[in-house]
């Protein structure tokens, strides 16, 4: 059987992660959505999004295929009816299609002359951007029980502190020492060839994923998820970076996400509490207007390829876009249109060449090209986006 991953009707919602990204390779818990059905369905998936996006996440269709909505995050018990579609059969939790059978060329606007099968068990479903964070607890709980089922843990070192450390994986190559490690809120998941540097203190949910770094006297609060290949410092709380990211010095990140190749300048802090406890408003690129979110508590969405300067403020639930360099001192507004330079006192473009520059060396650091799509995927950003910009 071939599975296909599609973006579902929530993709305007999860901008602007999903303006370089299809869903399926948003990462909540430990694990992309995308791992995640590829762990459960044992296939590699294909892909549905953006036709600017489809060069570089292709679709593969064959004779038989089950479209699978990559909004819904798999558990064992809705996977085996994924796998298990007929055709003619859709999957369905509520108003939503969880999947659905689809042999080569059918298209399908509604699912009238379906079979429709309501899934009745609990699953974690991402609508909006703060479910990456608000959900992330759940799904780093459910990431940890499918990577570690029946696996053995690497020792925990002499030299770490711990509380129910049975709820701790460590793997290997992954170096632990001196720190405090407390799995009585949550799993803590330490992935390979990581590292947890001195002093640092962790409270659970937790994931750290491969080849990402804690830096000396972090002080982490759950649910938090550091992707691949990304170095954190400071205090953290509730917050998801989905890989190659940096908050590499003190200051606060809290109820926040940070896309891929971001990186905040040292003492940057952002508010996650509004000073009269009220509702956080969040700007949604939808209605192109401030939406509620239902929170109390909301940071930070940052794109892709974003960065801020030294001291940066943010207030709480601030959307940055792409490619946005944001620097010196004061507040800078609440949302932050992608391929923006400036600050408090405002923001002029920036042009995509020098934003190549920028990013071609950040990303040869890790020995990763940015490539002609690439390239073309920020270009259609750029322009997309160019609505949102002054200037």
């Amino acid at each position: 059987m071939n599975y296909i991953l599609f973006d579902g009707p929530y993709r305007n919602n999860l901008l602007p992660f999903t303006y370089t990204r299809p869903v399926a390779d948003l990462r909540v818990g430990i694990l992309t959505i995308r791992q995640k059905w590829e762990s459960y369905v044992e296939y590699t998936t294909t892909t549905i999004t953006e036709d600017y996006l489809s060069e570089k996440y292709p679709m593969v269709e064959m004779e038989e295929n089950i479209m699978i909505n990559a909004s819904f995050l798999p558990n064992l018990e809705v996977a085996e009816l994924v796998k298990n579609l007929k055709h003619n059969q859709a999957l369905f939790k509520g108003e939503d299609v969880i999947a659905f059978f689809a042999k080569e060329g059918e298209e399908h606007s509604d699912f009238s002359d379906f079979e429709a099968i309501e899934f009745e068990g609990e699953i974690l479903k991402i609508e909006h951007t703060w479910d990456i964070f608000a959900k992330n607890g759940a799904a780093i709980l459910e990431d940890f029980n499918l990577i570690t089922k029946d696996r053995e843990s690497e020792p925990i070192p002499a030299t770490v502190n711990t509380l129910n450390p049975e709820h701790i994986f460590i793997e290997k190559g992954a170096t632990v020492n001196f720190a405090t490690l407390n799995a009585s809120t949550g799993p803590i998941y330490i992935g390979r060839n990581s590292e947890v540097m001195e002093g640092s203190i962790v409270r659970g949910p937790f994931a750290l994923c491969h080849d990402a770094t804690l830096k000396m006297a972090s002080k982490i609060y759950g649910p938090t998820t550091v992707g691949p290949h990304s170095k954190v410092g400071g205090e953290v709380n509730n917050s998801v970076l989905f890989g190659y990211s940096n908050k590499g010095h003190d200051g606060f990140l809290g109820n926040s996400v940070l896309g891929e190749w971001c990186n905040l300048g040292a003492d940057t802090n952002n508010s996650n509490l509004k000073n009269n406890y009220a509702e956080v408003r969040l700007w949604d690129y939808e209605t192109e207007g401030f939406a509620r979110t239902g929170l109390q508590f909301c940071g930070l969405m940052m794109g892709d390829h974003s960065k801020c300067g030294i001291n940066t403020m943010f207030n709480t639930g601030t959307v940055v876009g792409v490619s946005a360099n944001i620097f010196g001192s004061g507040f800078p507004r609440n949302f932050v249109p992608s391929f923006s330079w400036g600050g408090s006192k405002g923001f002029v473009t920036y042009k995509t060449a020098k934003a190549f520059e920028v990013a071609e060396v950040v990303m040869q650091r890790r020995q990763i090209e940015l490539t002609t799509i690439d390239k073309a995927i920020l270009e259609h950003v750029f322009e997309e986006t160019q609505k949102y910009r002054k200037s």
